[in-house]
Formats: structure tokens, C-alpha cells, sequence
């Protein structure tokens, strides 16, 4: 009887795991492939709360890379003007918008900006980010504690490395890739 009721409490903490895992993988749909990216929600559950609540309505789906700096970061995430299938949709004013949910405040951390991390973009007041996210191409010491890393890239980051890059120190991108479709796993 000790030994069923041991592997019922270690199924239930397994299965509990297992579930508990997919539920912070989110799938970012690209012209070439999937990327899966992993949420870090102990560190920032408010802006997990928020990329999920995005994503799993639609709202980053076909919205642009609007800049790209070759060796940094590939930015995107403007749900108000940088959705290319939207009325709203004008690449000039991509990156100075955000939704209709209010800013959120900080969650700064301890994690690098290394190769692959996702972290929320903001302005120069640092609680306002909203909808804007970068994933790193390569580490960026200078940002780290000053933006809030969110997640992580752990499947796909060849396909990170393939989007098309901006020109200009901006990193502005003419005829940009898009996000096809980012969901929870």
C-alpha cells in the first residue's frame, strides 16, 4: 500500500512539473520556422502575464521587426502601429507604440542579457514597458538591471539569426520580417 501510494504522489508532483513547464513555452512562428522560448515567471510575472496575454489573443500576430541591429538585438512588438495586416499598420511610426493595457512597472533581475534572452524594450522612463520585446543576437552586458528579462531562447535561435537585419545605427528595417504567429506551447 506505502509503495501505490508513493507512486501516486510521484506521478502527481511529475505530471504537475511537466505541466507547469509547458505552460511557460511560448512557439514564435517565423518565415522559416518555430522558435521556443522559455518564460521566466519568478523573476518577472508581471511581464509574463502580459507577453502570454498578447500572444495568446493574436496580438503579436504579423507584427513587424521594426529594428534590427547586426550583432545586438532584433526588436519587435508593436501591437498599435507595427501589426502589418492592421489599418494602423505605418512602418515609420513602428516602435513608438504599444496596447491599450496600461505600462508596466519594472521587474529588473539578475539575468544576463546573453545570446538568446527576451526582454522587454521600453522608453527612457523605466516603468514603461508594454508590449515591445528584443531578443539578444549576442550578449549585452550594458543592459543588464535595466531592462527586465523575461524569457530565454532554448529552440530556434538559427532562425533568430535569419531575420532580416535594419540599416543605420537605428537599425531600421525597410520591408521587415514579421511574427506569423507567437502562442503558448
Amino acid at each position: 500500500m506505502l509503495r501505490f501510494l508513493n507512486l501516486i504522489i510521484f506521478l502527481t508532483l511529475t505530471l504537475t512539473n511537466i505541466t507547469n513547464a509547458k505552460e511557460n513555452i511560448m512557439i514564435l512562428k517565423l518565415k522559416n520556422g518555430d522558435v521556443k522560448i522559455e518564460l521566466f515567471p519568478d523573476v518577472a510575472p508581471n511581464h509574463v502575464k502580459r507577453i502570454k496575454e498578447l500572444a495568446d489573443d493574436g496580438r503579436y500576430d504579423n507584427v513587424v521587426f521594426h529594428r534590427v541591429i547586426d550583432g545586438f538585438m532584433a526588436q519587435t512588438g508593436d501591437v498599435q502601429f507595427g501589426n502589418s495586416s492592421s489599418k494602423n499598420f505605418d512602418l515609420r511610426k513602428a516602435g513608438m507604440g504599444g496596447s491599450d493595457l496600461p505600462d508596466l512597472k519594472q521587474e529588473f533581475n539578475n539575468l544576463p542579457h546573453d545570446r538568446g534572452t527576451v526582454s522587454m524594450a521600453r522608453s527612457s522612463d523605466p516603468d514603461s514597458a508594454n508590449s515591445q520585446f528584443f531578443i539578444c543576437f549576442d550578449p549585452a552586458p550594458f543592459l543588464d538591471r535595466q531592462y527586465t528579462v523575461f524569457g530565454k531562447v532554448v529552440e530556434g535561435m538559427d532562425l533568430v539569426d535569419k531575420i532580416k537585419r535594419g540599416e543605420g545605427s537605428n537599425g531600421s528595417v525597410s520591408n521587415p520580417d514579421k511574427i506569423i504567429s507567437f502562442k503558448s506551447q
